[in-house]
């Protein structure tokens, strides 16, 4: 096909154009690109990925973003150990907020070798799942033209070290970015309650302490007319008491019976539905259930302070 006139002049600018710009990044003298980029983040700000050849971020200031942002699919809440509900995406990898952005209006601020470390959260297929509001989702532009999640008016971020579903490394990086929640504000753990419950695989709904330590009951105890414990000596190293809880600082339990005694050895115990209650010793972590029918008569406590799969007498 012939090449017209104005083509080939359209052609010969451009090649002059790019002969410019290539000039200009040689020298190092100028800025290369738009003089209108806007403030971006410093490098303080956007977290230690390693530096050297190798490290695949680039250096530029004038680096432009290597492609659209990486679509979100759909989004939910995720409870965090240390961090409580947090947005993550459908792929099950926490996003995060940056604080040198703006929620009102929304406006980004973490471009080239920022939102390499910081990739921007694509919007065009953000989908609400269980527990966000379609209302807070939105977008804004960012300056290479391409559309980014908005959370309650804040731009979305993905972090760079975050390489597996549920990894929450981005947390307080340079004291500037955070996790989501899902009302745009910052992740942020409530203190666990005295007593609460979970709902457990195998055993169903039981109530754990502050720490997430599953609750037990002793079959040999006694609630009525008065609390009486059968666990004393020895039988306390394996399993401890658990101390007393004010009725507010509980969450799922029933406050029927619920109050504390004092032991004959002077200490304080708490009891559900006026029963004795007590942690493991051998159960290591927040989850483990290893007490459950030890010598068949020691069982997970219910939020009505029954014991879990105690036979019936």
């Amino acid at each position: 096909m012939k090449t017209s006139w104005r083509s080939a002049s359209l052609v010969a600018s451009a090649a002059v154009v790019l002969a410019l710009t290539t000039a200009c990044g040689q020298d190092g003298g100028g800025a290369t690109g738009s003089q209108n980029v806007g403030a971006t983040a410093a490098p303080g700000d956007v977290g230690d990925l390693g530096a050297g050849a190798g490290d695949g971020v680039g250096t530029g200031a004038g680096q432009a973003s290597a492609s659209a942002p990486e679509p979100a699919g759909k989004l939910s809440v995720s409870t965090d150990a240390e961090f409580g509900e947090l947005v993550t995406d459908g792929a099950g990898r926490t996003l995060y907020r940056f604080d040198s952005d703006t929620a009102e209006p929304p406006k980004t601020t973490c471009e080239n070798d920022c939102a390499t470390k910081w990739p921007p959260v694509g919007a065009d297929d953000a989908l609400a799942g269980e527990g966000i509001d379609d209302d807070l989702l939105g977008e804004v532009t960012r300056p290479d033209g391409t559309k980014q999640l908005t959370i309650g008016g804040w731009p979305a971020y993905r972090y760079a070290k975050d390489t597996a579903a549920g990894d929450v490394k981005g947390q307080g990086v340079g004291k500037k970015w955070y996790a989501l929640a899902a009302d745009g504000k910052k992740a942020q753990a409530e203190p666990a309650a005295g007593l609460s419950t979970r709902k457990d695989p195998k055993l169903g709904e039981i109530v754990v302490d502050k720490n997430g330590m599953t609750v037990y009951r002793f079959m040999k105890d006694e609630a009525w007319p008065k609390p009486v414990s059968a666990c004393t000596g020895a039988c306390l190293e394996k399993w401890p008491v658990v101390a007393p809880v004010e009725a507010n600082d509980t969450k799922g339990v029933e406050k029927k019976g619920l109050m504390s005694f004092t032991r004959p050895d002077g200490a304080a115990q708490q009891t559900i539905d006026c029963w004795p209650i007590y942690t493991f010793a051998g159960d290591k972590k927040a989850g483990d259930t290893n007490g459950q029918g030890v010598g068949g008569t020691w069982y997970a406590v219910k939020p009505d302070g029954k014991p879990v799969g105690a036979p019936k007498k």
